[in-house]
């Protein structure tokens, strides 16, 4: 039986022999696509919290509950290598047809994220008081961020399993099933969010409880998934080898150096914010509304980088350089071209579209002036993700951290000191528009190598700095 007949959405479709393979193009896209409607499921339920929230009598508890979403999201951008290491991984490994190698990386992978989801239930308190304190509300919203938060914690192990699977999908380019697990989360975590915040009264606690318990639901959906692709395999050896052997290692080692780019880049955005609200309520208020369209590009930029994560490692997995030369091209062309798309629409009507976001005059004022600096950020920024994706999918974990660190030193922090030093908001984006070209030059530095060698197989031992 063939790859394609075992693995696949397509899972009743004629053999791979039977049919000709889908183009590239079309290939991409169709993963694509089923990333990019799962990332947007994930703000929807975020406006339904702030919606519902908003409407209650007292304003601390939307106020508690963004606090409270702050550390989460803290706390979970930590653990992201969990979904990306194990794309890589399992996409290496469907590239080689070594399927059970694929199953020992998600085994390794859920292993690990039980183990620090149990990790992070038994130190909540002390990191819910760390971080309240960090974050400087007042008693009354703090009151009701904690509430938020105690009631959420209880959902980080379903979570943090969930990165995982999602992770296995990807790698496996199974995009359905990625869309499938957004929509039952999502879609659960809106209703439940009506259910405990407007009929039963919960507030803060009740989109908490809402959250973690809708994480649970799209486990229950992901294990669905996942359990009849295990049918027929010697899951009690496998499980063996996910805490030992040469595989294990590999992903302890391409995990660490996910997690420290991780680090850089979260620390990179808490430094940018952080300087931003050094100058001023308007401007800070200015450069918040500005980031979002950072964000909202990253949705749909993102989903172009995961399908470069999945099919460069089956690519690279396969020995397949010209296709890998290919699919390069394309996700950095379709990237760039997303970006630039998004900045020039916020660029040409700020007015109404920044206006959706804010009525303050004099920070709607700063928007406008601001808005040229979207062109470099997310023209440069949108190859940076590009180019992650395409070392996620290769496994080369080392080339990205020490690719951010470089960014950061030398991009980001010389330009952010000179916006400190002089309280100047452009030298502030400067630092933002150099820290994403200086990810661009260092990763794009490592590809031509990348394309002229085969890469060897992760769980062979060789000395590749993965």
């Amino acid at each position: 039986m063939t790859r394609r007949e075992q693995e696949g959405d397509a899972a009743s479709s004629p053999p791979a022999a039977a049919t000709p393979p889908d183009p590239l193009g079309r290939r991409l896209w169709r993963l694509a696509a089923f990333n990019i409607l799962a990332n947007l499921m994930v703000p929807l339920a975020g406006l339904v919290d702030t919606a519902l929230l908003g409407h209650l009598s007292e304003i601390r508890y939307l106020a508690g509950v963004a606090l409270g979403a702050v550390l989460f999201d803290y706390l979970y951008w930590t653990f992201g290598f969990l979904r990306m290491g194990t794309t890589g991984l399992t996409a290496q490994a469907v590239g080689r047809d070594r399927s059970d190698d694929a199953v020992v990386v998600m085994l390794h992978g859920v292993l690990v994220a039980v183990a620090i989801g149990a990790a992070l239930l038994i130190l909540s308190r002390p990191l819910m008081k760390f971080g309240f304190w960090a974050l400087q509300g007042s008693p009354d919203v703090e009151a009701a961020g904690s509430a938020y938060f105690r009631a959420r914690i209880w959902g980080a192990p379903a979570s943090l399993v969930n990165f995982v699977l999602l992770g296995w999908f990807l790698g496996r380019e199974q995009g359905s099933r990625v869309l499938a697990m957004s929509l039952v989360g999502n879609g659960a975590n809106v209703l439940l969010d009506y259910l405990f915040i407007v009929h039963w009264k919960l507030a803060a606690a009740g989109a908490g409880a809402a959250t973690a318990l809708s994480q649970y639901l799209m486990l229950a959906v992901a294990a669905g998934l996942a359990l009849p692709q295990l049918r027929n395999l010697p899951l009690a050896d496998l499980a063996g080898r996910a805490v030992r052997g040469r595989l294990l290692r590999a992903a302890i080692t391409f995990n660490r150096d996910i997690l420290v780019r991780t680090l850089a880049l979260i620390s990179v955005f808490a430094v940018f914010m952080n300087l931003a609200s050094m100058l001023g309520a308007v401007l800070l208020a200015a450069t918040a509304v500005v980031k979002q369209v950072v964000t909202l590009a990253a949705f749909f930029i993102d989903g172009i980088a995961f399908a470069t994560e999945s099919l460069a490692g089956i690519f690279d997995g396969a020995g397949d350089r010209h296709s890998l030369r290919r699919l390069l091209r394309m996700s950095l062309g379709w990237s760039l071209l997303i970006g630039l798309t998004v900045a020039l629409a916020f660029h040409l009507f700020g007015g109404v579209l920044f206006g959706l976001l804010t009525n303050h005059a004099e920070v709607l004022e700063w928007t406008t002036r601001l808005s040229g600096w979207l062109f470099p950020v997310l023209g440069m920024g949108s190859l940076a993700y590009a180019l992650d994706g395409y070392f996620i999918g290769l496994v080369r974990g080392r080339v990205l951290s020490r690719a951010m660190l470089v960014a950061a030193t030398v991009g980001f922090l010389p330009f952010a000191a000179l916006a400190w030093r002089r309280q100047d908001v452009h030298l502030l984006w400067l630092s933002l528009s150099v820290f994403m070209a200086a990810r661009v030059l260092t990763l794009g530095l490592r590809v031509g190598s990348t394309l002229r060698t085969s890469s060897p197989d992760p769980s062979a031992g060789s000395n590749r700095p993965v």
